[in-house]
């Protein structure tokens, strides 16, 4: 498979979390932002390859995650997102970031939920990129077989065996060849697909947690960024906004009807991202 290119300004980190070798780079200086990317893809994938997030004055890291991108692979069975925390605790303390903001998008969005319930004292706030664990369906025999039909797709035809799995006729025809073309490009920049196939099984059986009401707890500001679902079916608008209605100091962003989604402009994102830290780091210094 190819491999990523790595960001020619970008210092190279490499992680030993309990065993398994996770594969980042950092650049910038300040505050401190982790990008966590989603199932299936990589690092590269939160902010599309944005610069304007060091640019603004932070230190950006990210990671693939185990299984992902040139990360190592992890026991087929070791992919739950009680490993995928683990692991972020493993790269802030190599990093030896005390506190950061973590943006992560769809897994990563979820890891970063599970993470500031576990370990809220080293977060400073989240950036939810289109959330979609719903945990009155993430359990859902229909939901969890589609997943299977995407790992096993995966594990017996390769890229092709992905993308015919993942079922582009039933998306409306302007996203579809665009979809496609993302779907190829970011499965390209795996070593270990079979890992990615286990990731795919094992992920969406993994415990998020089981009420919204749970949510509450998580008192740092947040910003939610949801996908209209025209465009981006598999990140449900409402299950975003529910995400944004549970935590008490979060905000929700959604592009405009008929807009490519949010989530998918790199720039556009970035300077969201920014301008809701510049937001933060404004309000700290009014109330110091």
């Amino acid at each position: 498979m190819g491999a990523q290119p790595r960001s020619a300004d970008a210092a190279a980190l490499s992680v030993n979390a309990a065993g398994v070798r996770l594969d980042g780079e950092q650049a910038g200086d300040g505050p401190a932002i982790v990008l966590l990317h989603g199932l299936t893809a990589t690092r590269r994938y939160v902010v599309m390859g944005s610069r304007s997030l060091e640019r603004s004055g932070h230190r950006v890291l990210g990671y693939d995650a185990r299984g992902h991108g040139r990360s190592d692979a992890a026991p087929s069975s070791a992919y739950g997102y009680e490993h995928l925390v683990a692991d972020l605790l493993a790269v802030l303390d190599a990093a030896r970031i005390e506190r950061a903001l973590l943006a992560g998008a769809s897994m990563g969005a979820h890891t970063a939920v599970a993470f500031a319930l576990a370990h809220p004292d080293r977060v400073s706030a989240l950036a939810l990129i289109t959330p979609a664990y719903d945990p009155a369906t993430a359990l859902a025999p229909e939901v969890l077989a589609r997943w299977d039909a995407l790992a096993d797709g995966l594990a017996e035809g390769g890229i092709d065996g992905f993308v015919a799995a993942y079922d582009l006729a039933a998306l409306p025809d302007a996203w579809r060849a665009t979809t496609e073309t993302v779907l190829r490009q970011r499965m390209a920049q795996h070593e270990h697909l079979d890992a990615v196939a286990d990731a795919l099984r094992v992920v969406p059986r993994s415990r998020l947690f089981a009420d919204f009401s749970q949510l509450a707890a998580i008192a740092v500001p947040a910003l939610v960024v949801a996908s209209r679902d025209e465009a981006d079916p598999g990140h449900p608008y409402a299950v975003a906004a529910a995400y944004a209605e549970a935590m008490p100091r979060a905000e929700l962003v959604v592009e405009e009807e008929g807009q490519s989604p949010l989530a998918w402009q790199g720039g556009r994102l970035s300077r969201a991202i920014a301008a809701f830290a510049a937001g933060l780091e404004d309000s700290r210094r009014r109330f110091q």
